[in-house]
């Protein structure tokens, strides 16, 4: 398919700037991928369609404060550095993105809160990309929780207003667990203690794969000839007793869910000759898109996403192409919230 096929008019006042109050009364359209219906709930209304035997696969990475604000050493010039990913542990090496780049170069010492953290720029690697070392000789407890207490929340730059303290604990699910994430796998957002007790008493069970969201989910298309995109390699990992969970509902003709992109890319990257889910841990750069044949999940929970984003693109190859853009009109029509702490959908 070509990325123009996924293009959309949205209306930038459908582009949600806050969560809803409480997370499980987000509304939640329902498509069910047969027959093409189209059903308008709450969230919370999500345990309705989940019997005993099915399963609920969730993403619990955690997102840590990655965006960080500082100063150049000399001019004192303001300078933005969003943490992607950690390249050594023990030498504090970071590849980053910087803004203004083009006043950031190899050699330069940017300084962060009243200089209790100084780093230094030791490579290049995109256009605005770099690699940083951390100047720091303290033990790792101390050094993470420095990024903690200075860094910003890293919402999306399309959330366009300024970051609050709630959004620390929005910007994340209640059941992130590891680490790692620059963004936060957004349909997970929506799930509330009190909807997993209620999944638990129906005899849904729960099971937790890992994907450390970077910045390769969001990255634009920029080629009409979708097989010629790459996409950033995460880092995934899959237990052992989630693979057995899933399998043993696969086994028994049960409804297994992703919550989100991030866990449906990763269960189809951990799938063996046979159709079944393998424990495995490593690094994906899967891209998703129509056509596409889906060997673990029957059902997703994903959010309303971008025109023209992966994260459509892989909603459309799961729940039909013009099923999918059909409902997103309906979603325009309808005023559902769109993007990160926008509203859900539901595809069975």
């Amino acid at each position: 398919m070509k990325l123009s096929e996924f293009k959309f008019d949205l209306p930038s006042g459908l582009i949600a700037l806050y969560p809803a109050e409480n997370r499980d009364e987000s509304r939640m359209m329902v498509i069910h991928r047969k027959t093409g219906e189209i059903e308008h709930k709450i969230f919370k209304n999500i345990v309705d369609y989940f019997n005993e035997g099915d399963i609920m696969v969730v993403n619990d990475t955690k997102v840590f404060p990655a965006r960080l604000y500082g100063n150049k050493e000399k001019t004192g010039a303001k300078i933005e550095v969003f943490l992607l990913r950690e390249l050594n542990k023990e030498m504090h090496l970071w590849d980053v993105l910087v803004d203004p780049a083009r006043k950031i170069r190899v050699g330069n010492k940017l300084y962060f809160g009243e200089g209790d953290l100084v780093a230094e720029v030791i490579d290049n690697t995109t256009s605005r990309g770099r690699t940083i070392r951390f100047l720091y000789d303290g033990v790792d407890e101390e050094f993470y929780g420095m990024i903690d207490t200075l860094g910003e929340t890293p919402l999306p730059k399309y959330i366009n207003r300024p970051v609050e303290p709630e959004d620390r604990d929005r910007f994340q699910t209640i059941y992130a667990r590891h680490v790692g994430a620059v963004a936060a796998p957004t349909a997970g957002i929506h799930f509330t203690r009190q909807v997993m007790k209620r999944m638990e008493i129906k005899g849904v069970d729960i099971e937790a794969i890992t994907l450390h969201i970077g910045l390769g989910s969001f990255r634009p298309v920029d080629v009409e000839d979708l097989t010629k995109h790459k996409m950033d390699s995460e880092n995934y990992a899959v237990s052992e007793k989630t693979a057995e969970m899933v399998n043993h509902s696969l086994d028994i003709k049960k409804r297994v869910c992703a919550v989100g992109t991030t866990t449906m890319r990763t269960l189809e990257s951990s799938v063996s000759a046979n159709g079944r889910l393998k424990a495995s841990d490593g690094w994906t750069d899967k891209f998703i898109f129509p056509p596409y044949d889906f060997k673990i999940c029957n059902a997703l929970v994903t959010n309303f996403h971008m025109p023209e984003s992966t994260l459509l693109m892989m909603a459309c190859a799961f729940g039909g192409y013009d099923t999918v853009l059909n409902a997103y009109k309906t979603g325009i029509k309808e005023k559902y919230r769109f993007l990160s702490y926008g509203d859900v959908m539901l595809i069975i």
